[in-house]
């Protein structure tokens, strides 16, 4: 087994920020319990962030990045995972405070990784990654309207940044749960690839961006938002009584401008959803559910693989919001 392997780096010196791929010794990999090899990553929005500059995220150089990564147990000093286990790994702050999976190695502390289920492979999990993980947090955030609060059935259900990594899995989870989704999007080309991943009717995003009222039309029975600002705002106002509206993104902005109207006259809930600190038993459940909500050979039509070196040169694009596809990184290509 030869002890290089090849990973993004990522260091400063001073006002000097880096990004290369380098071939470097195993014995970089100082922290954690068990040593993966690793078979695919992918690029979320914090992974474009952290390599465009460390994203003020990183805290200590050098650093391996990447959020996400799935691979086979090489080496364990623990009983829970042993050699040949295929393991995931989102979340924990791995690719920020600990080397991540731009590598095609990485060793991490058990508490961070959990086994892979059964129904789905390694490349299939990294095609959804946190983004996909992230998604199915949420329909089942909207859903508890039902299951935790025993409220009326979810039935109309609208998803914002429809067309992006955690839209595109939501619409698809939700479609799959049984609700009926409306997908918003600014990009209304790609109508019909929302329809084929399960959304019945398309919004333009513009219906969304006007100054919200106190309280408009109830017309939802759950909000998945990826997005913020006026279009989560909105759609806080559209909620009916008792909706919940699972909240996990700010690309149109951190501010929100509501009130406590619809919290105190409709009972309306907005669920914080959050990736990263979640517990372990939790995130096994979400990737349990994977293949009983996700249909990869239709997700499979928006995915780009690239290697270690073709990312570095892409993931500007994402940053810019001009990336078309979900980005899959065979970090062995």
């Amino acid at each position: 087994m030869s002890e290089k392997f090849k990973a993004i780096v990522l260091n400063q010196s001073g006002d000097k920020f880096s990004r290369e791929v380098q071939t470097i010794d195993k014995s970089f990999l100082k922290d954690g319990d068990i040593l993966v090899k690793i078979e695919y990553s992918d690029l979320n929005f914090k992974d474009a962030m952290i390599l465009k500059n460390g994203g003020k995220l990183i805290k200590e150089y050098p650093r391996i990045p990447g959020i996400d990564f799935s691979g086979t147990v090489e080496e364990s000093n623990v009983s829970d995972f042993k050699k040949g286990d295929q393991i995931i790994v989102n979340g924990s702050r791995v690719g920020e405070l600990y080397h991540g999976g731009y590598s095609q190695y990485a060793r991490v502390k058990k508490e961070f990784i959990i086994k892979k289920p059964e129904k789905i492979t390694t490349k299939q999990a990294m095609m959804l990654g946190t983004g996909g993980f992230t998604a199915v947090l949420c329909a089942f955030a909207v859903k508890a309207r039902e299951d935790l609060l025993l409220g009326e059935k979810v039935n109309e259900v609208l998803v914002t940044g429809s067309t992006g990594g955690v839209g595109s899995i939501a619409v698809m989870a939700l479609s799959k749960l049984g609700c009926k989704v409306s997908a918003v999007t600014g990009k209304m080309s790609h109508s019909e690839y929302l329809k084929e991943l399960g959304a019945e009717n398309i919004i333009d995003r513009k219906e969304l961006e006007a100054e919200p009222k106190l309280l408009d039309k109830g017309k939802w029975d759950g909000v998945v938002d990826t997005v913020g600002g006026n279009i989560l705002a909105n759609a806080i106002s559209q909620t009916k009584h008792s909706g919940i509206v699972a909240a996990c993104g700010n690309a149109s902005g951190n501010k929100l401008n509501t009130s406590v109207i619809p919290f105190i006259l409709r009972g309306v809930k907005l669920w914080g959803v959050d990736s990263v600190a979640i517990s372990k038993k939790r995130k096994e459940f979400i990737w349990g559910e994977m293949s009983k909500l996700i249909d990869f050979k239709i997700l499979e039509k928006s995915i780009k693989t690239v290697g270690l070196s073709e990312l570095l040169k892409i993931f500007p694009n994402m940053l810019e919001g001009k990336l078309s596809n979900k980005i899959l990184v065979d970090v062995n290509k």
